[in-house]
């Protein structure tokens, strides 16, 4: 079984899964964010940004992540520029996570599964629509950032359409989240 958990930064899709996972021993998840990061170390993807972004966005042989933020997360295009650099690799390291553990619970945790295959293959979809202010205070908590970068990040973000989900959660009641878990 596929779980796939979708939500806006700082929706609380970790701690979802987090939950899940205490509940199922054969269930194991996969932050396809930390992905993402991985495929940043590879020398094929750093030199495809560096054609792409210029020098600034690698240093010391190392992605610069936050000055390649600031290049994707005002433009769409550039945003797609990057997905279409990293994409193949990610997809990848996403399959073979599948195949390795097909006979277990699987959750996909990422804010942008609805654009991809793995959207569709998930057996169970699952929306956190949590508040703006809620998430705002959360991202700067845990992610030590302003307001103003987590609303830069936010502008980048996509928009869910509600229909496509088998649940939607739209509020911070970690008692709820426990009895869908449960109901799971």
């Amino acid at each position: 079984m596929i779980i796939g958990i979708c939500g806006k930064s700082a929706s609380g899709k970790s701690t979802l899964t987090k939950e899940i996972i205490k509940l199922n021993s054969n269930s194991c998840s996969l932050e396809i964010d930390k992905i993402g990061h991985e495929v940043l170390t590879y020398d094929e993807v750093k030199e495809e940004l560096i054609k792409t972004f210029g020098n600034d966005v690698v240093n010391q042989n190392i992605v610069n992540r936050k000055k390649l933020g600031e290049i994707v997360f005002n433009s769409r295009d550039e945003m797609a520029k990057l997905t279409y650099i990293t994409w193949k690799h990610m997809e990848r390291k996403i399959d073979k996570f599948l195949k390795d553990n097909k006979d277990k619970i699987v959750i996909l945790d990422w804010l942008l599964l609805p654009l991809t295959k793995f959207f569709e293959m998930a057996d169970i979809k699952i929306l956190l629509d949590i508040p703006l202010e809620v998430r705002i205070e959360r991202a700067i908590k845990r992610d030590n950032i302003t307001k103003e970068a987590f609303l830069l990040r936010e502008s980048a973000s996509i928009t869910y359409n509600e229909d496509s989900f088998d649940y939607v959660l739209n509020n911070n009641n970690l008692t709820e989240i426990k009895r869908l878990v449960k109901k799971l």
